[in-house]
């Protein structure tokens, strides 16, 4: 077994801070993905906190200033369910680092991408509680999982605007996939931010602070930002190939195809085509039904494909009518963020 009871065939980039996504395939055909499979972005040490004595403050320009228990959690609000995908800001970034080096950054592959059931309660409830100001703008995040990439090293931390805090479907999670919340993803208490990239669902969080402006947080103030665009938010419309595997060898006949498309935060995912011959010729994929808004749809394609090799490729338009983009180069930037272009897979048939 894997450290913190993941596969055994996790991908390991880093043990300390601990970074690791399965292979692709061991994603597809998933909706849900099982805790020892899902993804793991770590920035520091893994804390260890006990949910008895766990507490969460919420402060700032608010009216009414608390400190929670997780029993409070539990107690003075609602419980509530959410389908959610999350991704990492650097999936895929492979094919941007194709293009040209990133130094010092992750190579992740495709597998930086995971879907669970979260429970817990709706921050935009707890908000509510504690009564927004008037020039109130941005909600921060704060945990104390200290990270050595900052400089200086400082604890994790973020923030989302407050419009998105308040939406209802961002939540303070202690479960996932109905079990407690393991430390490695966050227990006892994460954020989770649905349609937005990982980066901003903050694990072990013990702080919310609502605010006036963005957090000044490295990991939002320098890290996890485009040089033209600012710091990173809503996840880019996109897709991917999952099974088959790069370099796969494949018996002659009929191969199923499996994959993911993900509209992130306000558009959903019209349709996904899928190409044996790098893009000359296209056929539209099977998409299965939307699992709820905020989580990715999956689907397949039967290919007969020539004995040789071929290059699958996949493209999703979404919602608006817009295709991803086709090129990974057109995306390069320094971070490796945001690698939302065609996947090309090779495979052989023998």
């Amino acid at each position: 077994m894997a450290p913190w009871g993941k596969r055994d065939d996790m991908i390991t980039h880093d043990t300390e801070p601990y970074n690791a996504e399965p292979p692709p395939e061991a994603l597809a055909g998933r909706t849900l993905t099982p805790v020892d499979t899902f993804f793991v972005r770590g920035h520091g040490p893994i804390p260890t906190l006990d949910p008895d004595a766990w507490r969460l403050s919420v402060g700032g320009l608010v009216e009414h200033p608390m400190t929670l228990s997780l029993d409070d959690l539990h107690v003075r609000f609602p419980r509530r369910d959410v389908v959610a995908t999350l991704q990492c800001a650097g999936n895929r970034r492979v094919g941007l680092q194709t293009v040209r080096p990133i130094p010092g950054k992750t190579p992740w592959r495709s597998g930086a991408i995971s879907t669970a059931r979260w429970t817990g309660v709706s921050l935009a409830d707890v908000l509510a509680h504690a009564v927004t100001r008037p020039d109130a703008a941005h909600v921060e995040f704060t945990a104390p999982d200290v990270s050595p990439e900052a400089r200086p090293p400082q604890a994790y931390g973020g923030s989302i605007p407050l419009a998105k805090a308040t939406a209802g479907e961002v939540l303070l999670a202690w479960t996932m996939n109905g079990r407690p919340l393991p430390a490695v993803h966050g227990g006892p208490v994460r954020v989770v931010v649905p349609g937005y990239v990982g980066a901003r669902s903050v694990k072990w969080v013990t702080g919310v602070t609502v605010r006036d402006r963005p957090s000044d947080n490295y990991f939002q103030s320098v890290a996890y930002r485009l040089p033209e665009s600012g710091a990173l938010g809503p996840v880019a419309p996109g897709s991917d190939i999952l099974a088959p595997g790069e370099n796969a060898v494949l018996p002659a006949g009929p191969v199923m195809v499996h994959g993911y498309a993900f509209g992130g935060e306000d558009r959903g995912v019209d349709r996904v085509e899928v190409s044996s011959d790098g893009g000359l010729s296209w056929r539209q994929a099977d998409l299965d039904p939307a699992y709820g808004r905020w989580a990715w749809r999956l689907w397949r394609a039967v290919l007969d494909l020539p004995v040789g090799e071929s290059t699958l490729v996949a493209r999703a338009w979404d919602t608006d009518g817009a295709c991803q983009p086709e090129s990974a180069a057109s995306l390069w930037n320094p971070g490796g963020y945001v690698n939302n272009a065609w996947p090309r897979v090779r495979v052989v048939v023998a």
